[in-house]
């Protein structure tokens, strides 16, 4: 920033320096040269400042943009573990007031929700989390009026239920910018927001990046490692908070993968007892990481959390 009104008052010291007053049916013309020292030196300047403060980066706005779908991801290959950088501390609360979570990311009712539900009034103000710009405003499948802001990192999130969309695609948003409004539209109980976090198409538990469980809107760390424990909805139980183990750097996130959960699918004469005595591991500790009952009817294709 600095650099740049360096250049503006270089480019005025030029033009006053090298202006002529033309006759009055003439236009007056001006001529800028670059080889001023203060005009040399501030272009050297914004050079070096565009080179250290990442233009080598990948440039996320412009990655798979596409306002017309919801996922412009889909048929991209995702490689974990997913870095995620932030720039701030904190993020823009998405409602006004308390958080409350009614429905976490994790599996429910036989079927993954992605994201988490924060109670709110229909007609409240929904904002968006950080700087970006929207890519998506429709009325998309189960979502219902959807607003989707993509942000400088790569993320994207999703505002979901709206009862009143406020942006249109491809306008620019500030850090808790009023982007609609809350209400029930799609496939909602009740008015509450579905918030989902996604990078790179991949649905993100929110908990593992942020903290919502007080006013403080912090972001967890500067630098977040993300593997498939918090991207696979099944793994997590939407009635009940998981329990989050930070990896903020790649060897934490590698060496984390040898302490997930294990996956087991239900086949067809699967019984608890006979998982149980498989794995061995307690039918009442595969009913309460499960939410499932012992009398529960396993289903040919289930996921069952088995933590040895």
């Amino acid at each position: 920033m600095k650099s740049f009104y360096l250049i503006i008052c270089a480019l005025l010291l030029s033009i006053s320096a090298q202006s002529q007053t033309k006759d009055s049916l003439e236009v007056e013309t001006y001529t800028i040269d670059v080889n001023i020292p203060i005009i040399s030196n501030a272009l050297n300047a914004l050079k070096t400042v565009q080179e250290a403060s990442g233009n080598n980066d990948k440039d996320w706005i412009t990655d798979h943009w596409n306002t017309k779908v919801f996922n412009p991801y889909k048929n991209h290959t995702k490689e974990y573990p997913l870095q995620i950088k932030f720039d701030d501390s904190t993020y823009a609360s998405p409602i006004f007031g308390e958080k409350v979570v009614t429905s976490r990311y994790g599996w429910r009712n036989r079927r993954p929700h992605k994201g988490i539900d924060i109670d709110l009034v229909t007609g409240d103000e929904v904002m968006s989390m950080f700087d970006g710009v929207v890519r998506y405003v429709n009325y998309h499948s189960g979502h219902g009026k959807t607003v989707v802001v993509r942000h400088f990192n790569g993320l994207e999130t999703v505002y979901a239920h709206l009862s009143q969309q406020a942006v249109k695609v491809n306008d620019t948003v500030r850090k808790g910018q009023v982007i609609g409004l809350g209400g029930t539209t799609g496939n909602a109980r009740g008015s509450h927001l579905h918030l989902e976090v996604l990078y790179q198409g991949v649905q993100i538990h929110p908990e593992y990046l942020f903290d919502f469980s007080n006013e403080e809107n912090k972001i967890r760390n500067d630098e977040i490692w993300v593997t498939r424990r918090w991207t696979t909805a099944y793994r997590h139980n939407s009635k009940r908070k998981s329990k989050v183990e930070l990896c903020t750097t790649e060897e934490e996130a590698i060496a984390s993968r040898a302490n997930e959960k294990k996956i087991y699918t239900v086949r067809r004469g699967d019984t608890l007892s006979r998982i149980s005595n498989k794995y061995n591991v307690s039918i009442a500790k595969l009913c309460k990481d499960n939410a499932i009952r012992k009398t529960s009817t396993l289903r040919i294709g289930q996921k069952l959390i088995v933590n040895q």
